[in-house]
């Protein structure tokens, strides 16, 4: 076996794949100091969340067709030139618009690395080490940010992203970079279609109607499309496979909670306790990585506890988090409750990740992971909306 097919270590995948995690929860503590540097009210610096996890979900799909027909190396070098730009431009932008620019290059770099990341791991266990990697650095990324926020500038908070650039060098030695062999035209009609359906439907938390109008017309669209090209960039036969739906469908839905209960707890907690900020981020972080350590250990037990189990854990924990969060009236509870959400989601991503891509033929193996880490975007991009609805009055 040369060089480029030794087996990556499941580390450096987590290392590559991680930190873009860290850099979107990083202005979880620090959205007000961000609002008003940039001259902006609390609500409207949200959109620096929103449009991060609205350019991961479009570009996660885009970056895995870009694998599927160009190959590792391509998408690896091009991935890590967006998050260089994008971080040299959260860097001095001093207007919101650029800012967002910065931002949204930064994640669909980051989204690429992910993709990148989840399609070398090749079982449960290796893609728990990544899952569990994204979970950890995105709990201690809220504290991380202020930290960084405190010490520095809120703009070094955003530019923890690159550190995924560290696991680059070793990745591109011992990955297969050589291009796949020449497939059909690229389905540029198709990709277009998917991209403003996510669009929309990222938009639906802050504009109800329109989003909802548009999402509907565009998905009419991209379903007539996929019917007349069943094999262009969204596959008719993936679409028809149900592991394949429900897996994309319940991280979606898990998604959604954590991200939701990631922005609405520090609120919560500055509201019904005397809290400070450090001890907030403090005890949202010790919750979090409990979370993402149980989340490891459970995708590492999913082969020997069997499907049917393994979802039973999901869906009863993935429930417990939000309710319990409805309902509790003692505050400090909040904090077992991101535990709950984060476990969910990483061994979600884990578990199901592998069942959506085992349903897909080996060529379509990079759209199953494009479409179903589209899935988990969206989750990551209505949670942030649907949190400033909650707490922000947005």
């Amino acid at each position: 076996m040369t060089p480029t097919h030794r087996q990556i270590p499941a580390a450096w995948l987590a290392l590559l794949a991680a930190p873009i995690a860290a850099s979107a929860n990083s202005p979880v503590l620090i959205l007000p100091d961000m609002a008003g540097s940039l001259g902006v009210g609390t609500a409207t610096a949200t959109w620096l969340v929103t449009v991060f996890a609205w350019a991961m979900a479009v570009g996660t799909p885009l970056m895995a067709g870009l694998l599927r027909r160009r190959g590792l190396g391509t998408t690896l070098r091009l991935s890590a030139v967006l998050v260089a730009a994008g971080t040299a431009v959260v860097a001095v932008a001093p207007w919101l618009p650029l800012a967002m620019t910065g931002r949204a290059a930064q994640a669909v770099g980051g989204a690429g690395l992910v993709t990148a990341a989840m399609s070398l791991a090749g079982s449960v266990r290796r893609m728990g080490v990544i899952t569990a990697g994204f979970g950890t650095l995105g709990a201690v990324g809220p504290l991380l940010g202020s930290t960084l926020a405190a010490a520095a500038s809120w703009r070094v908070s955003l530019a923890v992203g690159a550190l995924a650039l560290l696991a680059l060098p070793a990745v591109l030695r011992r990955a297969d970079l050589s291009a796949p062999e020449r497939t059909a035209p690229f389905d540029t009609r198709g990709a277009a279609l998917l991209v403003l359906t996510a669009t929309a439907l990222v938009l639906v938390p802050r504009h109800p109607l329109p989003a909802v109008a548009a999402s509907l017309l565009t998905g009419l669209l991209l379903a007539l499309h996929v019917r007349h090209r069943p094999t262009g960039f969204v596959p008719r036969a993936l679409l028809r496979t149900r592991a394949f739906v429900l897996s994309a469908l319940l991280a979606c839905t898990f998604a959604t909670s954590y991200f939701t209960l990631l922005f609405t707890v520090p609120q919560l907690l500055r509201e019904r306790t005397d809290w400070s900020t450090s001890a907030i981020g403090a005890g949202q972080l010790v919750a979090l990585l409990v979370g993402s350590v149980l989340s490891m250990g459970l995708a590492a037990a999913s082969g020997r506890l069997g499907r049917p189990r393994v979802l039973t854990i999901l869906l009863t924990v993935g429930a417990l988090a939000p309710l319990t969060a409805a309902l509790t009236p003692w505050a400090p509870l909040l904090l077992p409750v991101a535990t709950l959400a984060v476990l969910a989601t990483s061994a979600g991503q884990a578990v199901l990740a592998v069942y959506a891509t085992r349903a897909a033929t080996a060529d379509q193996r990079p759209t199953a992971i494009g479409l179903f880490s589209l899935a988990y975007q969206l989750g990551g991009a209505f949670g942030p909306a649907i949190a400033a609805l909650i707490t922000l009055g947005a």
